[in-house]
């Protein structure tokens, strides 16, 4: 007998399955809406603002618009540093997504030098601060034609006209004048970056460097409304950059380039001054170099050359350059003698040729081996006795000679207004325990009477100093700027006259006895510098000076003919013109020149003629150019 079993379906617990799954899912669904619509209401309700602002940012840009650097001129409004139109190719990183691939295909149609790429490279670091990066400089207009065809291929590659500093006059007066170069690492750290978006340039020397505030300006800028690729539609609000101020300098440019051009075969430094109000008409460093070449980035085989040059081109003498000033000094420590009564004009020293302490055997030897004789304050300068000086310096002692010289300006900054100034040296007895840890001996003194030994002076030192005995002791603080116009309402403000002041002796013949030594080094015929002042058809006073660059023995004597050139004594020599009122005041160093009377005097004559006489030829026409 067969059984069959059936298995009936349990319908009603299937639908209750069935509902119950429906009932999850449809939670399930109701939960995953209800989070997309809190989703979009915290988008589009809570956070609107925020992304109402992002949105403008992605249409509306802030940009930068560099001020006009001001104009440098010289006295007589001769153009020494202009602003040129120059094209150059920016590339805005954040919109380039293969570098590689947009510089091989931007040199198919540019040249695009590896200085160019390595430059560029580095700037990379910088786009936090400069919305733009240059990767070529000084495009020509074809190579913007060749660009502007193919255009279209390059997202983020635009060509800007930049405004890039000129110097017309290239080399000349570049020591003092200066140059802007590209901003580097470390000027970012500490400049405004607010202040220099848009602009690459920053002074780096001279005037350029020191008043960079004044010839800058204030940045510009505007809201622009853009499209997607960043091309501007309408500027929707703007303000205006301000210009930065024109400066006019006391440089005389004429004057300058004469004087480059005596000095040009020589490593020399030259400065001139004007006595009265301390404005600096000539500062002159050789040899010396184009600054053009560092506006838009110097290449590296070319700066090598610069920097590795044993002429130093670079180094700026007349305010950094730091030598013995020689018998320069000898008119200054005269002075220090009459007004510590240590001398009368009329006290006499015996000159045989040589000195000595207290009768030691150590000698110190005069210029001339057979000695002067017999000499006051006035022939000691004339003829610029050394043993009346050693005897002189004994007697005063250093602590006297360091105070009275620091008076002066000896071993400190003048405070001109270019950057680079060193402050020389006037020894002492605290320097030389501090420094070399060694006592101060007498001996010290006597070469420090004399301009050697450790004393060490600035061109510029010595020409304000020679200055102030012209002025009888009226001191002026050098500057080389005097005066600046507004760009907003072009009025012409003159530079307050810098720190004054005057050295008061006890008595006022003081100072006339030791310029009457100075006239008579170089109008009468004893006078170590009387080939230059003997036809002169002005009175003038001055002072030579012939500066050893190294120590000679007892037993030997100076031959240069068996020494190399760079072992060689300094030539120095000062002078102020006219005696009366003078009108200019000059200091000539030329580097292992030899002889002051020889090499530096008639420098100076020359300097002196030019400018009182102006008689010139290179005068008239730079003349002519400022008209």
């Amino acid at each position: 007998m067969l059984s069959t079993q059936f298995t009936l379906k349990d319908t009603a617990r299937e639908n209750k399955t069935f509902k119950n799954r429906a009932i999850v899912a449809w939670l399930m669904m109701l939960i995953l809406f209800s989070l997309i619509v809190a989703r979009l209401f915290f988008l589009q309700v809570i956070e609107h603002k925020n992304y109402i602002t992002l949105s403008e940012n992605n249409r509306i840009k802030i940009l930068p618009m560099p001020p006009t650097r001001g104009l440098i001129y010289d006295r007589n409004g001769v153009l020494l540093a202009d602003n040129r139109v120059s094209y150059s190719l920016e590339v805005i990183p954040e919109n380039v997504t293969n570098l590689t691939k947009l510089l091989r295909e931007l040199s198919e149609i540019i040249t695009i030098e590896k200085s160019d790429i390595v430059r560029f490279k580095k700037q990379l670091t910088q786009i936090r601060r400069f919305r733009t990066v240059s990767l070529r400089y000084r495009l020509t207009e074809q190579e913007v034609a060749r660009f502007s065809v193919h255009s279209h291929r390059f997202a983020g590659i635009e060509i800007k006209i930049n405004p890039s500093r000129y110097y017309p006059l290239g080399p000349n007066g570049v020591h003092v004048i200066g140059y802007v170069g590209r901003i580097n690492d470390q000027e970012l750290k500490v400049i405004d970056p607010s202040d220099y978006m848009g602009t690459n340039y920053i002074g780096k020397t001279g005037v350029e460097k020191y008043y960079e505030k004044e010839l800058h300006g204030q940045t510009g800028f505007q809201h622009a409304e853009t499209k997607i690729q960043g091309h501007i539609v309408r500027i929707l609000e703007r303000t205006s950059p301000i210009a930065g101020k024109n400066l006019y300098l006391n440089i005389d440019i004429a004057l300058q380039k004469h004087i480059e051009h005596i000095v040009a075969d020589q490593r020399a430094a030259v400065v001139a001054i004007e006595p009265k109000s301390g404005g600096v008409l000539a500062l002159v460093s050789m040899p010396h170099y184009d600054p053009n070449l560092f506006v838009n980035g110097i290449d590296v085989e070319t700066y090598d050359k610069l920097r590795d040059s044993p002429d130093l081109p670079l180094f700026n003498r007349a305010i950094g350059g730091q030598y013995p000033p020689g018998s320069t000094v000898k008119p200054f420590v005269g002075l220090a003698g009459l007004e510590y009564s240590t001398i009368t004009a009329r006290h006499r020293t015996w000159c045989r040729g040589w000195y000595s302490i207290n009768n030691q055997r150590h000698r110190y030897r005069d210029w001339k081996r057979s000695g002067h004789g017999s000499m006051n304050l006035y022939r000691a300068i004339e003829q610029s006795c050394d043993v009346y000086f050693y005897s002189l310096a004994y007697e005063l002692g250093i602590d006297r000679l360091h105070t009275f010289m620091t008076r002066f300006g000896f071993g400190k900054k003048t405070g001109i207004d270019i950057s680079g100034e060193s402050s020389g040296l006037m020894p002492s007895r605290d320097w030389k325990r501090r420094v070399r840890s060694k006592q101060w001996y007498p001996g010290d003194t006597l070469i420090t009477g004399i301009g050697q030994g450790s004393l060490l002076a600035t061109p510029l030192q010595l020409a304000v100093a020679t200055a102030t005995i012209g002025n009888r002791g009226q001191f002026k603080q050098p500057r080389v700027v005097f005066a600046m116009d507004d760009a907003r309402t072009h009025e012409m403000t003159i530079v307050p006259q810098a720190l004054q002041n005057t050295i008061i002796l006890k008595h006022p013949a003081y100072w006339s006895a030791v310029i009457s030594g100075m006239k008579a080094v170089v109008h009468k015929p004893k006078g170590t510098a009387y080939k230059i002042g003997q036809h002169s058809s002005y009175s003038f006073g001055g002072k030579t000076g012939t500066a050893q660059v190294i120590s000679i023995k007892q037993t030997e004597r100076y031959d240069a003919e068996k020494l190399a050139k760079k072992y060689h004594d300094h030539a120095w020599f000062v002078a102020f013109a006219p005696l009366k009122n003078p009108r200019i005041a000059v200091s000539v160093i030329v580097e292992n020149g030899g002889s002051g009377s020889q090499i530096a005097a008639p420098i100076v004559k020359e300097i002196m003629d030019y400018y009182l006489l102006q008689k010139s030829p290179l005068r008239l026409a730079a003349t002519k150019t400022s008209q």
